[in-house]
């Protein structure tokens, strides 16, 4: 059993927040475990044997309420005191990740030595700390110090390859949008050409087929003609998803009888890509079978439906591009649900397969509390972004998002002060600095235009049910023209 000793004004706390909280073990996989929080402190039974990490949501001062790992320990009967663990897995993170940038040059400046070596001092104290309430306020210290140092260095190596990336171009198509299917207007038209070069639309085998064999394809249709009018480019997302919001009802019969909804699935592909393959040249062909499935199959099972997916649209659209989308990509799910599979075995077990397509998909998605969407911070955004980039396949990040309210009750964490319309803006500028930084990543796609219109919380979109826009719209028009400029200028 794993124990963590938690302090607050000098004393045992009196309340920790577990929601979303999971143990992860080697190369950063989620573990199964009963965690539970009583007397001030954090008690982790886990299943399998081995040094264990601890994933929480923590306030961390001056940098907002984020999901944390602590380094991974081995089981003892004295308590480990949290806050100096949180401090202790970041400072380790980051050395790591200092050496994979080859920036271990940027401790020579006098900001971030100061704020590193602080970070490091503090930590020492807190590790010598007795009582404990020593060692959680110089914990404390210390993990404020390491994460915005983290973030700073993550921000400033961003900086330098971003502008790299602008001053390269040409940078076409590389900021999309999606959206719902309510009826479009003009007015959509304006915002989406403005701040986005392509647009997503959603496809959803339980609206298209409600019933069997008896399609509604008119919301679809009108979307994707409107669009194709219009002249913008057009992505389709996701041909196959086992999600409960995707599927239809009546699926269900067969869900004891695999290789008949694999056959159905397979028909469903082709007859929307038959439908729509002249207008849509990007398909999210595979998205979220690792983490959503409904169905319960097992991993031969849905391996089994990423190729037969990924078969059956390079035959009918073999000109187009094939993206296999990776939800909640640090895997938190896999620690409540084992019969998924962690996203990069699946990832790594797609490209050892052989199978042809074009990229990954990666989503960011801070809009509530569940497992993937909790908010997580820069430093460790660009560091998930690095571990996909490595799997030799270009990313396209197929959904970011966070809210321009706070989420009821507020629980899923917030990035420097609560969400507002000015932090999302804030926001949304960091993280297409860090994302377009990196040289792996071809596409960047907002989730929602429109307040209230996907499946996101009804603050998430850019622009406000009245179709006002927010502060967040105008960092895309602003990071669109830079992108384009740029483009313009090399091309002459």
């Amino acid at each position: 059993m794993l124990r963590y000793a938690v302090v607050s004004d000098g004393k045992p706390a009196d309340y920790v927040c577990l929601d979303g909280a999971y143990l992860l073990g080697t190369d950063d996989v989620p573990l199964r475990a009963e965690i539970a929080f009583e007397d001030g402190t954090i008690t982790c039974k886990k299943q399998a044997a081995g040094p264990a990490g601890l994933a929480l949501l923590w306030p961390v001062d001056q940098v907002g309420k984020i999901l944390l790992e602590t380094i991974r320990v081995p089981e003892r009967d004295e308590p480990y005191v949290l806050q100096v663990e949180l401090a202790r897995g970041r400072l380790m993170r980051l050395m790591h990740k200092l050496e994979d940038w080859g920036m271990f040059e940027m401790l020579s400046h006098a900001d971030l030595a100061e704020r590193f070596e602080r970070a490091r001092d503090l930590l020492i104290k807190a590790l010598k700390g007795d009582p404990l309430s020593v060692a959680a306020e110089a914990g404390e210290r210390a993990l404020t110090e390491a994460i915005q140092a983290s973030e700073e260095i993550a921000r400033v190596h961003a900086k330098a390859f971003f502008e790299r990336r602008c001053q390269t171009g040409p940078n076409r198509q590389v900021l999309g949008c999606s959206v719902g299917l309510d009826p479009p207007t003009a007015e959509h038209g304006k915002l989406l050409t403005d701040a986005f070069d392509f647009v997503t639309v959603p496809i959803s085998w339980r609206e298209i087929e409600p019933n069997e064999q008896s399609f509604n394809w008119k919301p679809l249709d009108t979307w994707v003609e409107w669009l194709a009018k219009s002249g913008i480019p057009i992505r389709g997302s996701a041909l196959l998803s086992l999600s409960e919001s995707s599927v239809p009802d009546w699926l269900y019969m067969w869900e004891h009888d695999f290789d008949t909804l694999r056959d159905l699935a397979f028909e469903h592909i082709r007859r929307v890509i038959n439908r729509y393959g002249q207008y849509i040249q990007t398909w999210d062909v595979v998205s979220g079978i690792h983490t959503t499935n409904c169905f319960n199959f097992n991993f031969e099972q849905l391996m089994e439906l990423t190729r037969m997916a990924m078969a059956i649209t390079k035959q009918v659209a073999p000109r187009g591009v094939a993206v296999i989308d990776l939800l909640a990509p640090w895997g938190e799910y896999y620690a409540r649900n084992q019969r998924t599979i962690p996203p990069v075995l699946y990832a790594e077990m797609v490209v050892q397969s052989g199978l042809d397509f074009e990229a990954f998909g990666l989503q960011f998605r801070f809009d509530r509390l569940a497992d993937g969407h909790n908010v997580r911070d820069f430093f460790q955004i660009s560091s998930i972004l690095d571990l996909y980039g490595k799997l030799g396949k270009p990313l396209h990040v197929t959904a970011f998002q966070v809210p321009s309210a706070t989420v009821k009750g507020g629980a899923h964490g917030h990035w420097r002060e609560p969400w507002s319309r000015e932090s999302q803006a804030a926001w949304v500028e960091r993280f297409l600095e860090i994302a377009l930084s990196k040289p792996f990543v071809e596409k960047v796609i907002w989730h929602g235009l429109v307040d209230g219109t996907t499946d996101g919380d009804n603050d998430c979109g850019v622009v406000g049910s009245d179709l006002a826009p927010k502060p967040a719209y105008e960092r895309f028009v602003e990071t669109k023209a830079v992108l384009n400029q740029h483009g313009r200028s090399r091309g002459g």
